[in-house]
């Protein structure tokens, strides 16, 4: 071969290989499913009524939990209700991951979770297009853009339905945001998420979670949710909502007494978050 048409033929291989990312991305494709190590006492049985340590809630979520009377959930309305997407990565469930790519250029359009619980499919943008303006639609899952940061994916989700942060009253409203850090390590993908709500925290929420991959495909029957409400309390007024007016609730006492905690700590707050604050829980005692 001449010197000529090596040269040419480096170029051309060259030109070939600059159309290629250097680097491939981490595949999150498969069926996961959820670790509970961490909070499990809030993610599985669920916590207690009055249980608010270590939430940056405000003194308005505080009031919402206070009035909120668990029998709510039975009315039918509510019985379906779905999970935001805060929240039900941390309840049980399995995850499907899959990729949706244009048939013609293979480019990534996005990345889509199936999450068993309520049914739900979550589709994370990865094309570039922009968020929504304010007055768009909210849903469930909201909506969601990623890039990547390396090999870890980068989630920004807004136009969220109201929700929950915890599963006692304390509530997330529709003005949160979302920000999600998926990271693979092996057949372990981790979830940490930031939730930011303007009305609710007065600082962000950091949580995670763990999944492991499944060593074998799941069978339709572990992604099938049938939810059917029903009347669940008879002779109840048309109309009626279970709320507890000012005063009214005695739970959150309940919980303090119980593990004798003081009031100071039981009530949560962004100060209950940081180790400083068992000095001033064994003051308050």
């Amino acid at each position: 071969m001449s010197s000529l048409a090596a040269r040419i033929g480096g170029g051309a291989l060259l030109v070939a290989l600059a159309g290629t990312p250097a680097f491939a991305q981490a595949d999150f494709t498969g069926t996961w499913g959820a670790r509970y190590q961490e909070d499990f006492p809030e993610r599985i049985p669920g916590p207690e009524l009055g249980d608010y340590l270590g939430l940056p809630i405000n003194a308005s979520a505080r009031q919402f939990a206070e009035s909120w009377d668990p029998s709510r959930i039975t009315l039918p309305e509510e019985q379906c209700r779905v999970h935001v997407s805060p929240y039900i990565y941390r309840g049980p469930l399995n995850l499907r991951i899959w990729e949706d790519r244009d048939p013609d250029t293979q480019e990534l359009i996005a990345i889509k979770h199936h999450i068993s619980t309520y049914d739900q499919t979550r589709t994370i943008y990865m094309d570039g297009r922009p968020h929504p303006p304010e007055i768009a639609v909210h849903t469930w899952k909201g909506f969601s853009t990623g890039k990547w940061i390396g090999d870890m994916l980068t989630v920004t989700t807004t136009h969220i339905k109201q929700g929950w942060i915890r599963r006692n009253g304390l509530p997330m409203s529709d003005k949160a945001t979302l920000t999600e850090y998926f990271v693979r390590n092996g057949d372990t993908l981790t979830r940490i998420s930031i939730t930011k709500d303007p009305l609710y925290l007065t600082e962000p929420l950091v949580k995670s979670e763990d999944f492991v991959l499944a060593g074998r495909s799941l069978g339709a029957g572990n992604f099938l949710y049938e939810c059917h409400p029903v009347v669940e309390v008879a002779n109840r007024p048309k109309g009626a909502v279970p709320a507890y007016q000012l005063g009214e609730n005695t739970f959150p006492k309940e919980f303090q007494d119980r593990y004798k905690l003081p009031e100071i700590a039981t009530r949560g707050g962004a100060e209950t978050m940081y180790p400083e604050f068992i000095d001033k829980m064994k003051q308050a005692k």
